[in-house]
């Protein structure tokens, strides 16, 4: 037993060296680029799915094991951590960071809370849908890293709000209560194994972080030593921040423009098949607007019974009336909102330059329309969202927030120098550094796999199933993009598989829509992991989440994606195409040729 506690004691120590010690006749007996890689792939998935080491650190291990394998050199994987992502992300941090210091997000937050009512299951829906539809013509790095303040705002706010009710109710009923010694009694036994978890540092801000922006009411910085009053507060958490998520992954569906993975394809379907003309704005967004509708409420059904139980009954009944505690936390809001008073010259500055990014991303280049980057015409691509970001993010630290002024000995108060929207140190101290290294160690993954052909080793094995049936190629495909894509980038996976599955298409004389559709629309569906997709790594920096929660969550959203695909391919998808038949624009090969 003594032995057992030791090793339960330091199992982190143990699976640290067990586990390249078991994965290593892989690269000894094979001896290849691609087993070297794989080996390297493997060892990172373990320890980011056991948390063996901080998620962050695991992220650096390319850097140490892909010089020694030869794959790729220091100096190159070191560049795949520093990419447009990261110039993206600190743009937009440099939006919410005025947001939140101002507290823009607040006032957003609780005048949202008003119009959609506490209940946790309609504002989540409320969440998803707005989410949904900016991430449509927004990047979903974009538009995760925006919405995810105000949602932690609000689930704050409701939190609070209940907590000062049940306290009035106490002091009512018995005399004056003690806020903070109601808190802690409400906490129940199974939540006192989440306490530890709630006293680490969160994920891309230290302890310190808190300190140094004390004038800033982050939500980030409220979670952090901060415990749940119920296991249902921590709950609703967690359903806001992976509704946040998955619901700016789908709404990137929907249009040709949403996501980098369908400008992929319809470059790649275009320049080979030039003379279907049959991919435009139009025709992508009648065939994936329904996909992701009903995948939208599927999700929010899911994540809804996942986390907090799904009561139809009570959601869909008629003439409801709230109950004294839902009225009288809606009471406490508007109190909280009539605090804020009227806007300020900060929030109304911030909440402009919000709106000014917002359209400069929609009116770079929306598809069906020229953009303003048709301006640059003479470097195209070079003008990229990254641009737009970094551009108004450079304005918060120019333009004047407030003047500062000194008194003279004569006793006159002058203007000396004025404060900028926001400091550098204040971004420094929202900025998640963590998150930046741990999608850095994703792209490098990405970049080894590439270099050393592991993914065209993958994709090659997909030629066998031309003697498949149709259905059950396209299901093949789609879960085999689907795994991919859960730890190779979204862009890597569909330029791999592309080529190999055009030239499959026309090898079994299918139409290679049927095929290249579904592909690519599974392409996007990285929902099991932090690393998956930047998106996810913005929401799992909150502290709210762990490894498990989104597996769990992330895996029923993947099979229900797949699903859907494969229900819209058979139906409304298949007609508007013509896709039983193989097309005239399609090359035509001999039975005999495989690709």
């Amino acid at each position: 037993m003594k032995l057992f506690s030791y090793i339960l004691v330091y199992r982190r120590v143990l699976l640290t060296f067990c586990t390249p010690l078991v994965l290593l006749p892989l690269p000894i007996i094979l001896h290849s680029k691609e087993a070297e890689c794989a080996y390297t792939l493997f060892v990172v998935a373990i320890f980011w799915l056991t948390e063996t080491l901080p998620l962050s650190v695991t992220a650096l291990l390319p850097v140490l094991m892909f010089p020694l394998f030869g794959i790729m050199s220091s100096k190159e994987v070191a560049s795949s951590y520093f990419s447009e992502f990261h110039v993206q992300l600190i743009g937009v941090m440099c939006l919410a960071t005025s947001v939140e210091k101002w507290n823009l997000h607040k006032r957003i937050a609780l005048g949202m809370v008003m119009m959609v009512g506490v209940n946790p299951a309609w504002l989540t829906l409320g969440f998803m849908s707005s989410t949904a539809f900016l991430s449509m013509w927004l990047s979903n790095t974009s538009t995760t890293a925006m919405a995810m303040p105000i949602v932690e705002s609000v689930a704050q706010q409701i939190i609070s709000a209940e907590a000062e009710v049940e306290a009035t109710d106490m002091t009512n009923c018995g005399g004056s209560v003690n806020l903070g010694l109601e808190m802690d009694e409400c906490v129940s036994e199974h939540e006192t194994n989440e306490k530890k978890e709630k006293t680490k540092p969160v994920l891309g801000h230290s302890n310190d972080a808190g300190k140094t922006s004390s004038k800033m009411e982050s939500g980030k910085n409220a979670v952090i030593g901060t415990k749940y009053r119920t296991k249902k507060d921590h709950m609703m958490c967690k359903l806001m921040c992976l509704c946040v998520t998955y619901s700016s992954t789908i709404g990137g569906l929907i249009t040709i423009t949403g996501t980098s993975t369908n400008l992929i394809f319809a470059e790649h379907f275009n320049k080979r098949y030039p003379d279907c003309r049959c991919i435009n704005f139009g025709s992508w967004f009648l065939l994936a607007f329904p996909v992701a509708i009903i995948l939208l409420l599927l999700c929010w059904i899911w994540l809804q019974w996942l986390f907090l139980g799904f009561n139809f009954k009570e959601m869909f009944k008629c003439g409801k009336t709230k109950t004294v505690k839902e009225k009288a936390c809606v009471e406490v809001i508007k109190q909280e909102y009539k605090k804020l008073g009227r806007m300020s010259y900060q929030e109304i500055v911030t909440l402009v330059l919000f709106i000014v990014m917002a359209l400069l991303w929609f009116s770079r280049d929306p598809g069906f329309v020229s953009g303003w980057s048709t301006l640059f015409s003479k470097y195209p691509g070079f003008a990229t969202d990254s641009t737009v970001a970094l551009f108004i993010g450079l304005l918060f630290f120019l333009i004047p927030a407030k003047k500062l002024t000194k008194t003279t000995p004569t006793g006159e108060i002058v203007t000396f120098d004025y404060s900028p929207l926001i400091t550098w140190k204040e971004f420094q101290s929202f900025m998640p550094w963590d998150i930046a290294i741990l999608v850095g160690g994703g792209f490098a993954l990405a970049d080894g796999c590439e270099k050393s052909k592991l993914s065209e080793w993958i994709g090659n094995k997909l030629s066998p199933l031309g003697s498949l049936p149709v259905w059950l190629i396209i299901l093949i495909s789609s879960l085999l993009v689907t795994s991919l894509t859960e730890v190779a980038s979204n862009q890597t996976t569909i330029s791999l598989l592309l080529p190999i599955l055009s030239p499959l298409a026309e090898a079994i004389h299918v139409n290679p829509l049927y095929i290249l559709l579904p592909t690519t629309l599974c392409t996007s569906f990285a929902f099991l992991l932090p690393v998956s997709n930047p998106p996810n790594a913005i929401v799992f920096s909150y502290g709210h989440l762990n490894i498990m929660d989104m597996v769990k969550a992330g895996l029923g959203i993947n099979i229900m994606g797949v699903a859907v695909v494969m229900f819209g391919m058979f139906t409304w998808i298949a007609p508007m195409f013509n896709l039983s038949t193989y097309p005239s624009w399609a090359p035509t090969i001999s039975n005999g040729t495989m690709p």
